[in-house]
């Protein structure tokens, strides 16, 4: 029987359905891709310039000099690269806590490769590869496993730490680092052209490279999605399990590549290094406008609050200021930085 109403043809509610659909699709994406270029990370840098002024002015003979902004620089590295893969881990809603032990286990695994005879490129290379399949592996197990990303990486962290002491034998490892700690190291005269040393430039390449990848890239956009909504991002037909192997897998690799740097530090591999780096890490991707929530940070950002917390503990030490200072300063930033993150999110 007829309700006495208009009705459509047969297939118009299903073409009238697909249609609110794709627009709801197409509204959710332009929304997800005005977030990732409106990130908040113009704070941290205004507050990176006032510090830097700040210890310009209080001690001008030795903080302002060219020589100590290329040693601040070379101070960055490490953690500056590491943040990189953490933003994306932490924009897609997650956490990376194994970050230390695989910077640590970076240095052990290519002092070992150095000493059994292989080549500069090979070690690298197997450094940075034992890395990045770790962080294959966490992403994994978080993406099927279905368990908290604190958790995993918590694991993670304790089993890279002890895989690193086993390799070494509790012990470090002294090793001919062929030309790596050129990397980080002070200039020659014939090179001072570069300004800042090979590692310096690489790190800015690697910042330059996933801040394009985040902002207009398919798989950038993906991240952003997974982090706002994970089951809005599913139903838009985002493979999120490949997602967020890819985000963790990125973040082992760039922190394999942060235990290079480190190894061009020392020279040595040591299994016992960067303990609590990966706080640092978080710090710095926290400063720079990166929220726990997931959905909104910024590789720039991140930088910048790596910057900041480099300058932070440059100042302190030329100002003759003891470390808890330092340390309750970066404290202080930090916890406003997720202050405000949380003001943002309250916000109608």
């Amino acid at each position: 029987m007829s309700d006495g109403g208009a009705r459509p043809p047969d297939g118009e509610h299903e073409k009238a359905g697909l249609g609110d659909v794709a627009a709801a699709n197409s509204a959710t994406w332009a929304g997800w891709k005005s977030r990732t270029l409106a990130v908040p990370w113009f704070g941290p840098l205004a507050a990176l310039a006032l510090v830097y002024l700040l210890f310009a002015l209080l001690v001008p003979d030795t903080f302002a000099r060219s020589t100590n902004l290329v040693t601040m620089a070379r101070q960055t590295v490490v953690v500056g690269i590491a943040s990189v893969g953490m933003t994306m881990v932490i924009v897609a809603g997650g956490i990376d806590l194994s970050v230390g032990s695989s910077v640590a286990l970076a240095t052990v695994v290519i002092a070992r490769a150095l000493n059994a005879g292989a080549g500069t490129f090979m070690a690298v290379t197997m450094g940075i590869a034992v890395c990045a399949l770790a962080g294959v592996l966490v992403g994994a197990a978080i993406a099927f496993g279905r368990i908290t990303p604190f958790v995993i990486s918590l694991g993670a962290m304790t089993i890279l730490r002890g895989t690193a002491k086993g390799l070494a034998r509790e012990q470090k490892i002294d090793a001919d680092a062929r030309g790596l700690d050129g990397l980080l190291g002070v200039l020659p005269a014939d090179k001072r052209w570069m300004v800042f040393p090979p590692g310096v430039w690489l790190f800015a390449v690697i910042a330059a490279l996933f801040v394009a990848i985040l902002r207009y890239t398919r798989f950038g956009r993906h991240v952003f999605a997974i982090g706002s909504n994970e089951r809005t991002a599913r139903l838009c037909g985002i493979r999120v399990e490949a997602v967020k192997i890819g985000v963790y897998a990125i973040s082992g690799l760039l922190a394999g590549v942060a235990g290079v740097m480190e190894f061009a530090t020392l020279t040595v591999g040591d299994p016992t290094d960067s303990v609590g780096l990966e706080l640092e890490v978080i710090a710095a991707a926290v400063i720079g406008g990166a929220s726990l929530l997931g959905g909104e940070g910024s590789v720039i950002g991140s930088v910048v609050g790596a910057s900041l917390m480099t300058v932070i503990k440059t100042g302190s030490t030329h100002l003759g200021l003891p470390n808890w200072v330092e340390e309750v300063v970066t404290g202080g930033i930090i916890v406003t930085a997720v202050a405000l993150d949380r003001l943002r999110h309250r916000r109608p």
